[in-house]
Formats: structure tokens, sequence, C-alpha cells
């Protein structure tokens, strides 16, 4: 059974003959071990593949030094060549800005944040914050127009896929903090989860499966997620906790979980294969549910990120029959 197929059983619990496991590494990592850390990525062909790689590629133009302007017109700056940049100009600063606010031209497709990260990088973060805390009537025009043009962006992806196999449709929108949402539940459930359950009903109605990344403290609305139609919820373990994570998601929705990414740079590799196995035995099972990802960035030593590897080799026949 393939990779892939494991991943589809696994999400539907269809009792995968592995759990699905996955190895990210930034191109800044690449850029600082090179031919060291392609040596270690032959040992471990099932996470890295085979082949030559070019340790200087990067995933998008953000992730090069200097200065970016996206579709949108928010501007990105990045002091570090292979790492993501941030947005430091934002285009609709003022609520009277929202009115003359117009959607892109072009479609760009769902980049990373294309929903709520888009109407914080937009207005700015504490612009933002003051809108849903005030509510006033810009807030609900802004989510429309960013709405609108997703939506089209999404049909376009389904007229791609028409006439397809089902497909598993990925899309990333950090929704948390470190330590809680940056607004209460009650308000997201307001003004956010409409816009989820619409971009991803869509997806649903076509026949395909909805796969979400979203980074922070997010496992409040994650039940809410699932309700919009999410197939596939991929958190971050620190940011919820393992105990959180079982409770709402264990048999209800299929975890690709996010490996302690800041524990990985200041711990011991020993400590690495009891992390993995007590997420197994927490939230995997027989009969799926369960995905295993880490991610690794330039700070990760490479004696951490080998023992990842043979964790994560190891715990993906955690409940193979022998």
């Amino acid at each position: 059974m393939s990779n892939e197929q494991d991943r589809v059983r696994a999400m539907l619990y269809q009792t995968p003959e592995h759990i699905p496991i996955r190895l990210g590494v930034l191109p800044a990592a690449w850029m600082k071990y090179r031919e060291q850390l392609a040596a270690l990525s032959e040992r471990h062909p099932l996470l890295f593949g085979r082949g030559r790689r070019d340790f200087d590629q990067i995933w998008s133009p953000t992730y090069a030094e200097g200065r970016h302007v996206d579709a949108w017109g928010c501007v990105w700056e990045n002091v570090k060549h292979g790492m993501e940049s941030i947005v430091t100009h934002h285009p609709v600063p003022t609520r009277r800005d929202v009115h003359s606010l117009k959607p892109p031209g072009r479609d760009v497709g769902l980049p990373h944040g294309f929903m709520y990260l888009r109407l914080c990088d937009l207005r700015g973060f504490e612009e933002a914050m003051v809108d849903f805390a005030e509510e006033p009537p810009e807030l609900q025009m802004l989510i429309d127009v960013v709405l609108e043009y997703n939506l089209r962006q999404v049909d376009n992806r389904l007229a791609e896929l028409r006439g397809k196999e089902p497909q598993i449709v990925g899309f990333g929108d950090d929704l948390g903090m470190q330590t809680s949402l940056p607004m209460s539940p009650e308000k997201w459930r307001k003004y956010l989860k409409p816009c989820y359950a619409k971009l991803y009903g869509r997806v649903r109605d076509a026949g395909h499966w909805v796969y979400m990344h979203t980074d922070g403290h997010i496992w409040e609305i994650i039940p809410d997620l699932v309700e919009c139609g999410v197939n596939v919820i991929n958190p971050q373990i620190r940011a919820n906790g393992l105990d959180n994570l079982v409770r709402v998601c264990k048999g209800k929705v299929c975890v690709d979980l996010d490996l302690d990414r800041q524990m990985f740079p200041f711990c011991k590799p020993s400590d690495i294969d009891p992390h993995v196995r007590e997420a197994v035995e927490a939230l995997g099972a027989p009969e799926g549910g369960l995905w295993l990802t880490a991610e690794c960035a330039p700070d990760v030593p490479l004696e951490t990120i080998e023992a990842l590897c043979l964790a994560l080799e190891k715990y993906r026949d955690y409940f193979r029959k022998s």
C-alpha cells in the first residue's frame, strides 16, 4: 500500500497498513547543512525520496531575502533567505480604505493565510483585532470581499478536478496564537466559521476531501472546523496540548499531528522517540485517524533530524499486525 493510499485510509478510518508520515525540512536548513543533509536523506528514502536536490531551492518568492509585494498589495519583508517573510505594510490601514478595496484582478489560488490571515495582512493585526472587538460594518465588508475572491479560487481548483477521482484538497490558515485564539470562540463562529463552511462545503459537495493546516492554539474550534467540512486537521501539539487534541479529535477527525517543532532545537536526540511514541499511543488507533508530520528549521541539529527520521519510520508500524 502506498503512502498516499495509507493517507486516504487513515483519513477514512479504513485501517491503513501504516501510519502516514512526513518530514519537512525548510529551505534554510538545506542551505545550512547541504551535503550532510543529503547524506542523511539517502539513509531515509521513505521520508525524502531519491534523487539529487538543489540545496538553494526555495518554495516561493517570499522565501527569498528582500522585499515582495503580493497580488493584494501587501508588502512582505524577508531578512533570512530560505525562511518565510512577514507582512510589514498593510494596504487597508483604515476602515475608510475598506470601502475602496478591490480584490486582485488575477487569480493566484489559495496561498497559506487565505482567509483570516488575509484580513490581518490587509488591515494589520492590531487594527483587525480592534475591528473584531468593535464590530463595525467595515469588518463584514472586508470579510465579504476576501471570501468572494476565495470562493472563485476554490471554483477554479474544482474545475481542474472535474471528472477526476476524489482528491484531498489542501488549505492553510493559521487561526491561533501560542496559548489562545486571537478572539473568543463565539466571535470566531460569528464572523469566520461561515467563511470556511462555504469554502469547504463547495469542496465536499464536489466529492472531494478537505485538509486544513492551521498553526497555533485552535483546539476549541476544531469541532467547528469539522462541521465546516474538514476531513484532516493539521494542528501543533505544543500550542494545543495532547490531551486537548485527544478529547476533541480522536475518533472524530483525522489528525495530521505537527510534532513539537519548538522542542526540536533544544532537546536531546534521545528525547524524540518517547515524544513520538506518546503521540501515537494517545491519538492513534488500528483503524486510523492519525498522520504524523515533523518540520525542521535550520536551528534543529542534524542528530535530531536523524532521530526524527528513525522515530517516524519506527512508529509508522505501531499498529501493524505481524
